[in-house]
């Protein structure tokens, strides 16, 4: 998604900034420690996330000095000056008063901007943030430990162990974790805002902040004790407190939906119920045959072995047909696709591949409308595609009948199975096997 990036002065540097929404208030989201305002449009949920605010705000977004496509410095930028850029950023979009949303570490600059300068501040929401580093994030005697892993292996993904562990097996969102740590600051940069990060005490100030305020916490946060959230809460005058569950600090790494809900009604006295976002997409599920076998055959060793080798590949096809992949399933992958053919090409590759390290592997292929959940997909098309899989044979391709008609012209044949009854259907459903599609 092309969004136009412009640069704001403070003082000597510049700052980059976003704009997007034509809603009635301004709302200024504060990043965590690193940010990349090109990078965020990368990832689906992040993007879902900014979609939701910018449907009810105008949504200034910014990278903070030192980070992202700001510019770099020589020295540690104090609070004071951070306030400064969030200042010039309004500034330059002509706005007026705005609503703070800080994040993480971006909440105790926001915390002190609304105490500082309440006749710009229409309201303050915090996410997963902290008045005291030490108290609530890293402990003095750890602390040490964890800049010594950040300048071992920054760039390759792994603090996302740290940030979201939930998603340490997914390896499409690691990869873009690793482009968001090399884009957000280099090694060096980040062991420095790191150590001022930990000198961040705003405790004394929360009294101070008169602005209507909302702070959001996940119960079981493993970077920002959920303390820290509660602690902000009872000490910020007449805050409103909302925990969800999970255990994941980075927001979009699940269901955004429950947090842009809370922050759509603090803001605007409502939320938005429409129905989920619906698009037409063609769904991929594909399943090892007989896995439970082949494990106990192999061994826990082995079969983790030949899996890895299974997820390389399968995650190598749906790549190279242009397809999205949702999730693993275990022994097999949920994907989707903009056409028809790839996919149903995607499947036949992907079996023929895995045949010939002895893994025969089923897929269905099936047309309809999903309901978009962030990252992940529902409605009664993805129902089906897993039904049509569970029905289809070794090294088989079995599609539904809109497939078949959609993918007329594309030189796939596929050969009548006649109709099934599947779960959730009123009627019969036509499913056609896939011969050759591989090759087609």
């Amino acid at each position: 998604m092309p969004i136009d990036t412009y640069y704001a002065k403070s003082g000597d540097v510049r700052i980059a900034y976003q704009v997007i929404g034509q809603g009635p208030l301004d709302l200024v989201f504060v990043p965590g420690f690193i940010s990349n305002l090109d990078h965020y449009w990368d990832e689906p949920n992040m993007v879902h996330f900014l979609s939701r605010l910018s449907a009810f705000s105008r949504l200034i977004l910014f990278d903070k000095r030192g980070t992202g496509l700001s510019d770099r410095l020589g020295n540690l930028p104090s609070l004071e000056e951070r306030m400064d850029d969030v200042r010039a950023v309004m500034d330059a979009v002509d706005s007026k008063k705005a609503a703070l949303f800080g994040i993480s570490e971006g909440g105790a600059m926001s915390m002190l901007f609304a105490a500082t300068y309440p006749e710009r501040t229409q309201a303050l929401i915090l996410y997963g943030t902290y008045a005291d580093f030490h108290t609530w994030v890293l402990p003095h005697d750890r602390f040490e430990k964890f800049l010594e892993k950040i300048d071992q292996s920054w760039g390759q993904g792994e603090s996302l162990a740290a940030f979201a562990p939930t998603k340490v097996a997914d390896e499409r969102f690691k990869q873009w974790w690793a482009r968001f740590e090399r884009l957000g600051a280099s090694p060096s940069s980040v062991i420095a805002l790191m150590r001022m990060n930990s000198q961040i005490d705003v405790r004394h100030i929360l009294p101070a902040i008169r602005v209507p305020t909302l702070v959001l916490h996940r119960s079981g946060d493993t970077r920002v004790n959920v303390e820290g959230g509660r602690y902000l809460a009872a000490q910020i005058p007449e805050a409103k407190y909302v925990e969800f569950p999970g255990v994941d600090h980075v927001l979009w790494a699940n269901d955004v939906n429950p947090a842009a809900d809370e922050i759509e009604e603090f803001l605007t006295g409502t939320h938005s119920e429409s129905e989920p976002d619906r698009v037409l997409a063609t769904v991929l599920f594909t399943d090892i045959v007989d896995s439970t076998g082949r494990a106990e055959q192999m061994g826990d060793r082995g079969w983790r072995v030949l899996l890895d080798q299974h997820d390389r590949i399968v995650r190598g096809e749906i790549s190279r047909f242009r397809g999205r992949e949702i999730k693993t399933l275990g022994d097999g992958f949920l994907a989707t696709f903009d056409g028809p053919a790839r996919a149903v090409r995607c499947a036949g590759t992907i079996i023929e591949a895995l045949r010939v390290l002895g893994l025969d592997v089923r897929c269905g292929v099936h047309t309809g409308e999903v309901e978009m959940k962030g990252e992940d997909i529902g409605g009664i098309a993805v129902h089906t595609a897993s039904r049509i899989a569970a029905l289809a044979g070794g090294c088989e391709v079995l599609v539904s009948r809109t497939v078949r008609d959609l993918v007329a012209g594309s030189n796939l044949h596929l050969e009548d199975r006649g109709a099934f009854s599947l779960k959730g259907l009123s009627e019969p459903m036509a499913l056609f096997a896939a011969i050759g599609s591989q090759r087609a």
